[in-house]
């Protein structure tokens, strides 16, 4: 089933392209009409492969990797931000910064002084200087945060992206490809579908266009992490039933050996009473004959 109707997408002006004389001629597969010198969206085309990138990215976050979100278009911003929290993964709303992928360990580098900064505000260094210095420190960090903030967890390069407005985030385009990093992304009629692994073709400038495909995106990798959580638990309760089969098992092997080193001890006795002669020592070889009996009652009894 669909994770959105072709009525919801209306509804959002997904289908609203930008004028004719604007267009892509690659984009001509998804549009359906022009109208008043618009182009109009397919919405079934949309449909379709809003679909497809739901599921890729549903199993993306399964799969535990990181999927980072570049929007830097003042309507996609707030959108972006508190749609893609729901999910922790990182994200891009302010200005691109030229080499994040393809520089990365640059870009951690300023991460880490971000850190660093907050563990001199912990371990008292911050206390000890001078007015002066307190106020750069505040500054160069509240800057850090800005551009930086949203991705001081991601210590690794990104498993995919998923970008609003590929013609504006060109450079994060750029960067991504030379990677081979998959690109998911929201494609209007002014853009080049062919830069993109995974296109949907949509309105990327209306902010309820922008709020719908996201919301369902952020949802089927919820969905996602939802499968991930419940797998880890049923292989955590499969481990713990495996460790308690297992003592069980260890405990049996115990009681089995106990009652083998009985029943040699009780064959013993007999083989020693029929060479003995019993009128001489036959008080002794019936005590002897009791306790072995005795032994081997116990074992059974353990074994049971």
């Amino acid at each position: 089933m669909p994770r959105t109707t072709i009525q919801d997408l209306l509804d959002a002006g997904v289908h609203f392209g930008h004028l004719k004389r604007k267009w892509n001629p690659a984009m001509a597969p998804y549009i359906f009409m022009e109208k008043e010198g618009i182009h109009i969206i397919d919405l079934q085309k949309t449909q379709a492969k809003l679909e497809e990138a739901s599921t890729a990215l549903k199993q993306i976050a399964k799969s535990g990797r990181k999927v980072l979100f570049v929007a830097t278009k003042k309507q996609a911003k707030d959108i972006v931000s508190e749609q893609v929290k729901r999910v922790n993964m990182p994200y891009v709303t302010e200005r691109w910064p030229g080499g994040m992928l393809t520089n990365f360990p640059t870009i951690r580098k300023a991460v880490k002084k971000m850190s660093s900064i907050d563990k001199m505000a912990t371990d008292g260094t911050y206390d000890n200087l001078s007015k002066r210095e307190k106020l750069q420190i505040a500054r160069q960090r509240a800057k850090l945060e800005k551009n930086l903030g949203s991705i001081a967890d991601l210590t690794r390069l990104p498993a995919a992206m998923f970008i609003v407005d590929i013609h504006k985030e060109h450079i994060a385009v750029h960067e991504a490809r030379r990677l081979n990093i998959p690109i998911f992304a929201m494609v209007d009629t002014n853009s080049d579908p062919n830069l993109v692994d995974f296109p949907i073709p949509a309105n990327d400038d209306a902010s309820k266009s922008i709020s719908l495909i996201l919301e369902l995106i952020c949802n089927a990798m919820l969905e996602g992490l939802e499968e991930r959580k419940m797998e880890r638990e049923k292989e955590a309760d499969t481990g713990d039933r495996k460790g308690k089969k297992e003592e069980k098992a260890e405990e049996a092997e115990e009681v089995d050996e106990e009652f083998e080193e009985a029943r040699e001890k009780r064959s013993a006795a007999r083989k020693a009473l029929s060479l003995k002669a019993p009128a001489k020592k036959g008080v002794a070889i019936e005590i002897e004959e009791e306790e072995v009996e005795e032994t081997g009652e116990a074992a059974e009894e353990d074994k049971v």
